[in-house]
């Protein structure tokens, strides 16, 4: 396969999965907003920063007002975050490997982009953002149900996995880091009634706060909660369940070309690494401390796939 089209089909997927997650933080900040007023300041404040765009959002606002926020993620067009930049992204690459796709998934991205960017080109009113939050998610639902429900599972479906899970990796790190540094306004608040609602929010902004209460029996404790979203491996949001499954992708390439890359040995040993860990060790040398060299890894793992397979190629 030509490196630009496996490259395609990565972003492509990176794209996607960054779509929903983006969804899932506005939609995380929209719930803290009605039911926790007082906190709804600190809480779109932390979904700027998990977005990589404080710069940017600071430069053309002045405070974190909500619909402020829920504009600028979702539909402004000079924000490379915004929901609408992403898909308009994600629709690129895949007409960039449009004759890689199945006709099905095509169309489901190609649908997904005329949709939203349909929907975005008016503002959004408060009263419709939960039908408009839902929409979004239900597209990338249909985007990936047509993708495993139609893709054979070659070289193509691999490339594109390896961009869902770095992607989701990065994305479950960022929120874990920034979201609980930025809700918690002070360090003797760590283990109060305060902390705890901080790690509902972050289940709630990956999409796991049932999943928890069906694995925890309704109980969210600080340790439980990085726990089951860093090293438990039945939750498909974890650092674990992502870093498995590249290092399993990229297995899978190594033996379809024929060659093992420095990628692969990586994410081998990212995965060794992190099945050593115990959520003790972790809060023992500190958890941003650890979510931050966790994020250089993935980068640079993401960095190293892009060389072996010649993205840019």
């Amino acid at each position: 396969m030509l490196g630009k089209t496996a490259g395609g089909l990565y972003w492509m997927s990176r794209y996607l999965e960054r779509s929903k997650n983006v969804a899932r933080l506005v939609d995380a900040g929209f719930r803290i907003s009605i039911t926790q007023s007082e906190s709804a300041n600190s809480e779109w404040a932390s979904i700027i920063a998990t977005t990589g765009a404080q710069g940017n959002y600071l430069s053309v606002h002045s405070d974190y007002d909500s619909m402020k926020v829920i504009e600028y993620l979702l539909r402004d067009q000079s924000n490379p975050s915004s929901v609408y930049s992403i898909m308009k992204n994600a629709r690129n690459n895949a007409r960039m490997c449009r004759t890689a796709l199945t006709r099905d998934v095509w169309e489901a991205v190609n649908e997904s982009w005329m949709r939203l960017s349909k929907l975005f080109s008016k503002p959004i009113a408060h009263e419709d953002l939960p039908n408009v939050l839902g929409l979004i998610r239900r597209q990338s639902a249909q985007v990936q149900g047509a993708f495993h429900g139609t893709m054979l599972r070659n070289d193509i479906y691999d490339f594109s996995r390896l961009g869902t899970f770095i992607e989701r990796a990065d994305n479950t790190a960022r929120i874990l880091d920034v979201k609980y540094y930025v809700l918690l306004p002070n360090a003797n608040d760590v283990g109060s009634a305060l902390d705890n609602a901080q790690w509902e929010t972050i289940l709630r902004s990956v999409s796991a706060e049932q999943s928890y209460r069906w694995h925890h029996r309704d109980e969210i404790t600080s340790g439980g909660v990085a726990n089951f979203l860093i090293l438990d491996s039945i939750l498909p949001q974890s650092l674990a369940y992502s870093v498995k499954e590249i290092m399993t992708i990229l297995g899978h390439l190594s033996e379809a070309y024929k060659s093992e890359t420095q990628s692969c040995h990586l994410a081998r040993k990212l995965n060794t690494d992190l099945g050593k860990e115990t959520i003790e060790t972790i809060f023992k040398q500190g958890l941003h401390e650890f979510i931050g060299q966790f994020l250089k890894r993935n980068n640079a793992l993401a960095a190293q796939i892009e060389q072996d397979y010649r993205f840019s190629e």
